[in-house]
């Protein structure tokens, strides 16, 4: 072979090496996200088996990243969460990474309530494709709140915060997890953003005060303050339980549109994350270059 031809030849395999890893790059910054707003009953059995076939069907429409809602396993309330109360691993998470491995998605599974140690937590357990446990996030800010006339709850009756924060990486990005309250702090997705998460997660059971008032306005605050993508999961709403969860879970772009958004029924809505785009509004609106540092910084007081 000349000399010539054999650089031809060279210069072809680099050409095609170079399409090939362009085409690579733009299939990695792109995945299909679903979220599932799940019925909750009070029969533990039938909210697991509802869970798994709904995960079988996201991961059936493309789905990479599946998201469950908070107290997935559960019925929202103080008086449901020692009785429901698991290890993990246990059986409800046990579930989680059986279907996890066998679809082959990432799965944030939701919320459940954790015994450890003679304590109780708000846990979300997260999993990978080959089914191994990533992490599990403890809610970090408890829901005690008090709004005369319509509503008081107060988590810390019985149940412990969580301490550290819960971040997971995916071939696609970094992505970060809250559970229902923790989306009212700002810092918390500060943090995540800082830590170079495109998508933050909060499964979140809103009520029928908080949710029309805040649910959407807050994801889109906190999509529009990071420029990441946020998604939500509720459960879907069941007039006849003691709680009542909002619905309306939900999918935000880093501009802060909604992209994809559940009724108060039980559903699985899908998003396509782009994180071309997620680029783009950043070079866009270059928030993060001119944040005035020199002035004030949220960091982390505990790190991992």
């Amino acid at each position: 072979m000349s000399l010539k031809r054999r650089h031809s030849t060279t210069q072809n395999a680099s050409e095609q090496l170079q399409v090939l890893m362009s085409t690579l790059i733009k299939t990695m910054s792109k995945f299909r996200l679903a979220v599932i707003q799940l019925h909750v009953t009070k029969v533990k059995a039938d909210n697991l088996s509802r869970a798994r076939r709904l995960i079988r069907e996201a991961a059936g429409q493309g789905a990479q990243v599946v998201v469950l809602p908070e107290c997935f396993n559960s019925p929202y309330g103080s008086s449901f969460f020692p009785e429901y109360a698991e290890t993990i691993p246990g059986e409800s998470s046990q579930v989680l990474s059986e279907v996890a491995k066998e679809t082959r998605v990432y799965l944030v599974g939701g919320s459940l309530p954790e015994a450890d140690s003679g304590k109780l937590y708000n846990t979300c357990p997260v999993f990978g494709p080959d089914g191994s446990l990533l992490l599990k996030h403890r809610k970090i800010h408890l829901f005690d709140i008090d709004v005369p006339g319509k509503i008081r709850f107060q988590e810390s009756e019985t149940l412990s915060p969580g301490s550290r924060l819960s971040v997971f990486e995916t071939p696609y990005c970094k992505i970060g997890v809250g559970i229902c309250y923790d989306m009212r702090f700002a810092e918390l997705a500060q943090l995540y953003a800082k830590k170079g998460c495109h998508l933050l997660v909060y499964p979140g059971a809103f009520n029928m005060t908080t949710g029309p008032a805040h649910w959407e306005l807050l994801q889109r605050a906190r999509a529009l303050d990071n420029q990441v993508y946020v998604a939500t999961a509720s459960p879907a709403r069941d007039e006849t339980a003691s709680y009542v969860a909002w619905g309306y879970s939900t999918v935000v772009s880093p501009w802060g549109e909604v992209l994809s958004k559940a009724g108060s029924e039980e559903a699985v809505i899908y998003a396509d994350i782009d994180l071309e785009y997620l680029t783009d509004v950043r070079q866009q609106i270059p928030i993060n270059a001119q944040r005035r540092t020199d002035l004030y910084t949220v960091n982390a007081v505990k790190e991992d």
